[in-house]
């Protein structure tokens, strides 16, 4: 085949300016003609100067544009959510296509268009004009011969400024879902899309399978659904962790980069400009590529299958739980903008440790909400800045009823390592994961310096909740146990239900003990832990069959409720049912006890499952005990 290839455009406005300048551009050395132009609305004139007068139409007559204009090929340049249609429909037409990134809004979506070009023979580029840079491959030739040493990652840092108009430039801008579709118009999933493709390039891991698992911190400072600043840890099969930290509410503009961490040294490519360690290198047209692939049979640079694993991370962000709202006391807020203080340094110190915001000490990182049906039930801050006598752990505080009225007390002053919701236990294998003094027989609460502390390592979202999993580590710094959590929160009648389950694994037996163990009486305590509100009105405690803080403290009901005037909780024991440790009257705190006066011996695993209905309002025994048999 010879001669100007004739080309349609899908999507004239927005990102579609930069594909007529560069049609502009290769119409003026004679290699293409813009035969067609479709969008919802009618092109001006003077955005087409310099390329003639292509015919018109709306999305909905692409095929028969492509028909009657014998393109060869389709820009398409339109919304995320109609890429997969207007990509198969192109295809389906007789053209070669190239997609603007990210290719679809969806896993789903992206197979179906990988399906239409296999069955067409037709090819598809996609459009990640950083993946043309002969700087990947001048990297990856680096790393390949060892003078980097051994990889320990990559991390990848970007941050700009956007007004508050560029969040409402369209119907779909900021949206994560619209009019039940998905969007995916994130910061991670589109303005630094390429940041991570990029990255899984230099990994050589850019096809099916190279990812192994992705961790996710997604936030929004500006008022979108979506996320305009986040971070990402993805760990790759071969071993390898990228990790990327962006923004959209920087002071400015900077160059988005990427480092590569050596043994032997580093390595930084810019590759918005193609700067490799202050090398310039040249990178080629995805679109004359594309010609030329058609004309001559050259390599096509950014295949579908390259893209492949990026779409298995847009695939884990367009899954996980809506990004966390940054509140406005961490913001500074311009009449036409959003920014965060220090977000630009936070990106980059994120690169060079390899780091989330959540492990930079950032107080609007550390937290995540739960949410029933829409609402906030919960903020489970699960990278505690606490000082080491507290046991450090993750911990639920606030938890609120549906109304909003709050269930948990945090820090509080009579005992300051109660923290809201947690798991705690006064003695694993002779270290105090509970806080505070250490009971010794024969001298009472001592002070031994035996604290340790619950390490979160990663998350795996759940529809309603999330999977972590934790290491317990001693004052030196050894691992105890490893532990897999689970939080849900679900809706339970006209209340909700926090389901809290944990498997606790050991590498050699040992024993949890409480106090009472030790010889000090009644004290129980270890395990899911719940601090309530002190000066609740009414405070009173029941379960199926006793009545009483002195009655049911060590009592094995099922299920045990502690109510107020403003506010009830039912908690149940699904599974085992250990001894139930209860405070009423020196302060109001319930939890099932792992070593009520005995030790636990632990060979291997040991894993609990707490249920508890959070209520509005005073709820009586009947009730309470309906609930408790609907919570598991």
């Amino acid at each position: 085949m010879g001669g100007v290839t004739k080309i349609v455009l899908a999507g004239a406005y927005g990102h579609g300016r930069s594909h007529l300048e560069n049609l502009r551009g290769l119409a003026a050395r004679g290699l293409v003609e813009l035969a067609g132009v479709c969008d919802v609305r009618p092109v001006e004139a003077d955005r087409l100067h310099g390329l003639g007068t292509p015919e018109q139409a709306r999305p909905d007559g692409l095929a028969e544009l492509i028909e009657r204009t014998g393109a060869e090929i389709t820009i398409l340049c339109t919304p995320i959510n109609t890429h997969a249609d207007l990509a198969v429909t192109a295809l389906r037409a007789g053209s070669h296509l190239l997609l603007e990134k990210p290719p679809a809004a969806s896993l789903a979506d992206f197979e179906r268009i990988a399906a239409a070009v296999g069955e067409s023979g037709l090819a598809c580029q996609v459009g990640f004009q950083s993946l043309g840079s002969a700087a990947i491959p001048a990297l990856r030739k680096r790393i390949a011969s060892g003078e980097l040493g051994e990889i320990r990652g990559i991390g990848v840092a970007g941050a700009w400024e956007r007004p508050a108009e560029y969040f409402t430039r369209s119907t779909w801008s900021g949206r994560r879902r619209l009019d039940g579709q998905d969007m995916a118009d994130g910061a991670l999933t589109n303005p630094f899309a390429h940041a991570i493709a990029t990255a899984l390039a230099v990994a050589g891991a850019e096809e099916h399978g190279a990812i192994d698992s992705v961790e996710l911190e997604l936030f929004h400072a500006n008022p979108i659904e979506s996320d305009d600043t986040s971070a990402a840890r993805i760990r790759l099969v071969n071993g390898q962790v990228i990790t990327v930290a962006v923004t959209l509410c920087s002071t400015g503009r900077t160059e988005p980069y990427l480092i590569v961490h050596g043994s032997a040294g580093t390595a930084r490519l810019t590759y918005t400009t193609d700067d490799l360690d202050g090398t310039v290198h040249p990178r080629a047209n995805l679109l004359e590529n594309l010609v030329a692939h058609i004309r001559t049979g050259e390599e096509l640079l950014v295949p579908p299958a390259r893209t492949r694993a990026f779409m298995e991370f847009l695939e884990a962000v367009r899954l996980a739980p809506d990004p966390l709202p940054i509140a406005e006391e961490h913001q500074r807020v311009h009449a036409d903008r959003r920014e965060l203080p220090g977000i630009k340094e936070l990106t980059d110190l994120s690169a060079e440790r390899l780091a989330l915001f959540s492990e930079l000490d950032v107080a609007w990182a550390a937290t995540r909400e739960l949410r029933v049906a829409g609402t906030p039930v919960a903020s489970y801050v699960w990278r505690p800045d606490l000082p080491v006598t507290d046991a450090p752990r993750p911990y639920l505080h606030p938890v609120r009823t549906l109304t909003g009225t709050e269930v948990t007390e945090f820090r509080p002053a009579d005992h300051v390592h109660h923290l809201g919701v947690s798991l705690a236990v006064a003695d694993v294998g002779a270290v105090n994961f509970w806080g505070g003094r250490t009971f010794v027989r024969d001298q009472g609460p001592t002070w031994l310096g035996d604290h340790g502390r619950q390490r979160h390592d990663v998350f795996t979202e759940l529809e309603d909740g999330f999977r972590e999993a934790l290491t317990w580590l001693g004052p030196d710094g050894t691992a105890v146990a490893r532990e897999e959590r689970t939080v849900l929160a679900r809706p339970a009648g006209e209340a909700w239900a926090l389901d809290f389950a944990f498997t606790l694994v050991v590498r050699e037996p040992l024993e949890i003990r409480s106090s009472a163990c030790k010889g000090r009486p009644g004290a129980g305590y270890g395990g899911f832990f719940w601090r309530a509100p002190r000066d609740s009105a009414n405070l009173a405690v029941f379960t199926g069959e006793a009545e009483g803080e002195q009655d049911v403290h060590g009592s094995r009901s099922p299920w045990l409720a502690l109510v107020s005037d403003a506010w009830s909780l039912v908690f149940v024991q699904a599974g085992p049912v250990d001894p139930w440790f209860v405070r009423v009257s020196e302060y109001p705190g319930v939890g099932p006890a792992l070593a009520w006066d005995r030790p636990l011996a632990v060979a291997d695993t040991l894993t609990r499952r707490v249920v508890t209905v959070v209520a509005d309002g005073r709820l009586d025994r009947a009730a309470a005990a309906k609930l408790a048999g609907a919570a598991p």
